[in-house]
């Protein structure tokens, strides 16, 4: 078996036992490359069907062309989406970058908080994420089933270990669990199963006309263009095997 099947293969069977262990369970899909080839990953775990549903945080400051191509994914692939919204920070035009928030603060109040208020609106108590350990040294140390405390946040002392795939799934009632499907693969991992199965992916993560392109889609203004020449999926890998830029 090739390597790329034993990253899909592991990645569907944490799906599955999360899918069997927790009632009421959520995808969060942010659009991007990552949490789409998690969608794709879904898809192909459960037949064609994906039994749960997605939330996406909307911070009202996505670049408009992401909407529109989430919108018509749900709408091909028959998906069910919850949109989240911090409605009251946005009113009070606390955010950055016209309000008086930092990038940081604003982060926080639009996506951490956003994404708190619509777990515990809809009562999730799992939610599958498409984190990666290289994206950030935060994520090392992060499990593939993740219990969080009662402000559902992350406590390095508080996970369990998960030696040979022996994974802890059993939990008190009430306890709050991140599923991470994707931990074990690289940005290159996921560019090359983008290819292999032939994955729309946004455009935005292709070269322009102006020699640009973005390895992370995100808000409007706090995402940045990286130079770049790949133009299609075979070009991006190749990119990445020699590149010394950080993906964020």
């Amino acid at each position: 078996m090739d390597y790329l099947s034993k990253l899909e293969n592991q990645s569907i069977y944490i799906m599955r036992e999360a899918f069997n262990k927790f009632e009421n369970l959520a995808m969060l899909w942010s659009i991007g490359k990552d949490s789409t080839v998690l969608l794709w990953l879904a898809r192909k775990a459960f037949l064609g069907h994906v039994p749960f549903p997605l939330v996406h945080v909307d911070t009202s400051y996505k670049i408009p062309s992401m909407i529109e191509y989430r919108d018509k994914l749900v709408k091909e692939w028959n998906l069910q989406l919850v949109v989240g919204m911090n409605k009251e920070v946005l009113s009070e035009g606390r955010t950055y970058p016209n309000g008086k928030a930092t990038r940081v603060e604003c982060c926080g109040m639009l996506k951490k908080d956003g994404l708190k208020a619509v777990l515990e609106k809809n009562k999730y108590t799992g939610v599958i994420v498409g984190v990666r350990r290289d994206e950030d040294p935060t994520r090392a140390k992060e499990r593939y089933f993740s219990p969080r405390d009662k402000n559902m946040e992350w406590n390095v002392e508080d996970q369990p270990p998960e030696l040979w795939d022996q994974f802890k799934t059993d939990y008190e009632k009430g306890t709050h669990i991140r599923i991470h499907p994707l931990l074990h693969w690289t940005e290159l991992n996921i560019w090359e199963y983008i290819e292999r199965e032939n994955i729309t992916v946004h455009p935005l993560y292709y070269a322009d006309e102006k020699g640009e392109r973005y390895r992370s889609l995100g808000c409007a203004p706090c995402t940045f263009p990286v130079k770049s020449k790949a133009s299609n999926v075979r070009e991006i890998i190749e990119e990445l095997r020699t590149t010394k830029i950080s993906e964020r």
